[in-house]
């Protein structure tokens, strides 16, 4: 993707459980930027360059997506749990000489993230979660619209290869429904990052690495954050939380109130004029809320 993202490098970094390919580029305070579903680390490209004035950009892929290893899943999904993730990229940070960073994390990057920011407290200096309320909180407050409109929840959750042999008759129509019906019709995308997220999806062990990452966010995943919650385990670091006005998170729940009960550090934010993929429908905005908290962050900390 060196069109995508001029100035970045792209390499496989070995963790203690999975390769995960990470795209780097710039130089100052860390950050790492996490992609959501389906999408792989491409989704950074309207963001990535400008963060990379200000500081060292990490871009990975999710094990499970992109370039990166699909690990066979275990029966209990824990495999692909965000607590197995987190600890993948805790690893990468490490082998690139990052002590400390900043996480910012779409969709599904944004529960890893939230997950790293629990497991990996010592080292995470902020979080940022664009278009996501928490797991639990989500489950635990599904009503009729939330289910229509993320039905892809409940879908993706059942037992394999159901979901698996249906998306994989015609991977392309499936990415692009999602990435259409989630931006609320409209088409936003750069058609070189679509040709890398299909490219990527077409692959079988993709599609049910994806599904696993699923299965595990409806079970072992809030097992894990049931245990946080009774323990009073909480995000300790300052936290960015941005939506889309248009998209399901504004219309189904209340994301600053849910981080803040999830959260002992500042929790601050608002909604956006977008649908749900603000990396690639308003980088610009999304940037002019971002650059400034994680300069804020690195000062505090």
């Amino acid at each position: 993707m060196p069109d995508l993202l001029p100035g970045f490098t792209a390499q496989g970094v070995e963790t203690r459980s999975a390769d995960v390919r990470a795209r780097v580029g710039g130089k100052g305070p860390p950050v790492l930027l996490l992609h959501g579903y389906p999408q792989t680390s491409a989704m950074w490209h309207r963001m990535a360059p400008a963060l990379a004035d200000r500081f060292t950009v990490v871009a990975c892929d999710l094990r499970g997506y992109g370039d990166s290893a699909k690990p066979e899943s275990a029966p209990d999904h824990s495999t692909y749990a965000k607590r197995a993730m987190a600890e993948d990229l805790a690893d990468v940070m490490s082998a690139l000489g990052h002590e400390r960073f900043h996480v910012v994390g779409h969709d599904r990057g944004g529960r890893v993230g939230h997950r790293l920011a629990v497991d990996h407290a010592a080292r995470v200096r902020s979080l940022t979660v664009l278009d996501i309320a928490p797991t639990l909180a989500m489950y635990e407050a599904t009503d009729l619209a939330f289910a229509r409109a993320y039905y892809h929840w409940f879908f993706l959750i059942q037992p394999a290869p159901m979901p698996e042999k249906l998306i994989g008759a015609d991977p392309e129509f499936f990415l692009r429904d999602k990435l259409r019906a989630w931006s609320q019709g409209r088409w936003p995308f750069d058609e070189r990052a679509v040709a890398e997220y299909v490219r990527c999806f077409r692959d079988p062990a993709t599609i049910h690495a994806t599904c696993e990452d699923y299965r595990a966010a409806a079970s072992i995943d809030l097992d894990h954050d049931r245990v946080d919650r009774d323990a009073g385990v909480r995000v300790a670091c300052p936290v960015l939380a941005l939506w889309g006005e248009r998209g399901t998170v504004h219309r189904c729940f209340r994301p600053l109130e849910e981080w803040r009960r999830v959260s002992t550090g500042a929790v601050e934010g608002r909604p956006l004029a977008s649908g749900h993929y603000l990396p690639e429908e308003i980088p610009e905005d999304t940037l002019r809320e971002l650059v400034p908290f994680l300069e804020r962050a690195q000062t505090a900390a």
